[in-house]
């Protein structure tokens, strides 16, 4: 239960406290949004390094021996990427025109794909909800991160609920902002960004449930998550941010997450 409640606060109150922040202070600027996301990048980056790979190689290598760890988990690495390149594979061919499904996206607006979320709202068009189940799902393998580290070591699930709990909050921010923007009314959008958060919720009661089968299982659980969490921050969030800004700044800001991850991690 416990392990539970820590995923409802990473993911569906630390979605919600974004989307509150955007409306109580307006829509923030694309450049201010991009720095925030910068900064959680580095430390979701840090999660991956320091905790996710070391108890995936630990738990699989048990009396298998380092190779077989190391395998293990960069298998769970790959599957990881995949899913989630995948993912955003299939949103991005329903959104955009084939020509440009390859081009970075020119803003926040289109990298969440807002206009298409509301138009889905408006109009209960297949690919608004499609889009919408799509972003919720970058939340997931989050999930199982708190929820398999939760199952070995209740301090080590805390942790990382906290760390991605500050990189939810951003991304809330992010999602809200255009939404807002857009005319959809601050309530029904704070909730939609709740909402958005719930598969954070149910990764956790999957990484739980497969902390339980085996070790092998467990390493895999920390490296499928550790996978699509690194793709998330090195193939979306720091290539928007840079195309963003045009300038190097939130490289600072993703090196200022990682020292700050790593102090967390100290804790």
């Amino acid at each position: 239960m416990q392990i539970i409640l820590m995923s409802v606060l990473a993911g569906m109150v630390g979605m919600g406290l974004g989307g509150i922040i955007t409306a109580i202070w307006g829509a923030k600027t694309e450049r201010m949004i991009s720095i925030f996301l910068s900064f959680a990048a580095g430390i979701m980056a840090c999660i991956v390094f320091l905790e996710l790979i070391p108890e995936s190689i630990e738990h699989a290598g048990y009396n298998r021996g380092e190779v077989f760890g190391m395998s293990i988990t960069i298998l769970g690495l790959l599957i990881g990427v995949g899913l989630v390149f995948t993912l955003n594979k299939i949103v991005d061919k329903i959104t955009r025109k084939k020509e440009k499904l390859s081009t970075m996206h020119n803003s926040y607006t289109e990298f969440f794909h807002a206009e298409d979320i509301l138009a889905g709202k408006r109009s209960m068009l297949k690919s608004g909800i499609i889009i919408l189940i799509a972003i919720g799902l970058h939340n997931f393998p989050e999930g199982i991160a708190i929820g398999a580290a939760g199952t070995v070591d209740l301090s080590l699930g805390f942790t990382i609920a906290l760390m991605i709990g500050l990189h939810c909050i951003p991304e809330g921010m992010a999602v809200a902002a255009p939404l807002i923007s857009g005319g959809m009314s601050k309530i029904k959008a704070v909730l939609l960004i709740f909402l958005i958060g719930v598969p954070t919720v149910i990764g956790a009661a999957l990484g739980m449930l497969i902390g339980g089968i085996s070790d092998v299982a467990l390493a895999l659980a920390f490296s499928v998550a550790g996978g699509a969490m690194l793709y998330v921050v090195f193939g979306e969030i720091i290539p928007q941010a840079i195309a963003t800004n045009k300038d190097r700044v939130p490289a600072g800001f993703v090196l200022a997450g990682i020292i700050v991850g790593m102090l967390m991690t100290l804790v």
